[in-house]
């Protein structure tokens, strides 16, 4: 697959790269390595979002070439789809993206549906920008600073700092090379980790007020409500991390946190523990993900989303 996507590459010269919405470090790192690896070569490139890059990755090299508005399509040859399993995931032209005649599905959720005219996934693999690296030394691209420093804060924080279950040999291996190729793993960890803004840290007081805790403290969850992100003068972007807190706790083994996006509609967050398999959970709800970190939307009251959430967590029997 990797060899078709590189002749696809060597054989064209306009392209466009683009991602989910709500980006996160792995969405923004894979688009811009596969960026400054496509203009090394020579070609021409443009990087579309939807939304905003958030504040905390808006030192990544190239996040100022960026565009959110989408340009005219007939112009490029191709579009690689970077870490979205399904092609909606793109947000509001994903249709119009969708009906472009060369697309490039690489991604490593388990649940994609294989979308594209080349599809190149792997679940077992830490995250998108690990099969960037791949595709890098399969073409012996000289792997630059900028590149480096791309794919690292995506493996990081995919990885959860090297922490999370989906982080294999290869994974170091691959983050090794790449801090020998010019990436700075404090510098890059502070600017991730350690620059929350007064409002991020106003609006996780509030939601800490909201933990609770169900099947005898085995599930936790928190919900983030649109008029705490307001009041706290916060963005949906600042809620990145949140539900990892109740999973942090001893004996919690699922952690959901329900962000509320309009009236009667939230996203919802899981993380587990070990083998608990929350993209069970998330699968049901229409949504997906890995074992140990999913994600899905459901509507309704607060009450009883959460009722048919903790339902369909005993119905699928992953927690014991």
């Amino acid at each position: 697959m990797l060899a078709s996507i590189i002749d696809m590459i060597n054989r064209h010269m306009f392209f466009l790269i683009t991602s989910h919405v709500r980006l996160d470090g792995d969405a923004l790192g894979s688009e811009l390595a596969l960026y400054h690896m496509l203009l090394d070569a020579g070609k021409k490139v443009v990087i579309y979002n939807q939304d905003e890059t958030p504040a905390n990755y808006c030192f990544l090299p190239g996040t100022d070439a960026i565009v959110h508005k989408l340009p005219v399509l007939e112009k490029y040859d191709m579009v690689f789809v970077l870490d979205c399993s399904e092609l909606d995931r793109i947000g509001d032209e994903s249709s119009h993206i969708g009906s472009m005649e060369r697309i490039v599905n690489i991604d490593h959720h388990i649940s994609n549906d294989k979308f594209g005219t080349i599809v190149y996934t792997d679940d077992q693999a830490s995250s998108t920008a690990e099969l960037i690296y791949r595709l890098m030394l399969k073409m012996n691209n000289l792997i630059t600073k900028d590149m480096a420093t791309n794919l690292y804060a995506a493996i990081l924080t995919d990885t959860g700092g090297f922490c999370y279950g989906n982080t294999k040999k290869d994974t170091l291996i691959a983050a090794g090379n790449l801090v020998g190729r010019g990436a700075d793993p404090q510098w890059i960890s502070e600017n991730i980790y350690e620059s929350n803004s007064p409002a991020r840290i106003r609006l996780l007081t509030k939601v800490l007020e909201t933990l609770a805790f169900d099947w005898d403290r085995k599930v936790g969850y928190m919900v983030v409500l649109q008029s705490d992100i307001e009041r706290a003068g916060a963005r949906e972007e600042h809620t990145e991390g949140f539900v990892n807190i109740p999973r942090s706790i001893e004996g919690v083994a699922v952690s959901i946190l329900f962000t509320e996006l309009s009236e009667h509609q939230y996203k919802l967050s899981l993380r587990s523990k070990g083998k608990v398999n929350v993209e069970l959970v998330a699968s049901a709800f229409g949504g997906g993900g890995h074992i140990n970190a999913a994600a899905c939307y459901i509507n309704g009251h607060f009450k009883t989303a959460l009722h048919q959430v903790l339902n369909t967590i005993k119905d699928l029997s992953i927690v014991s």
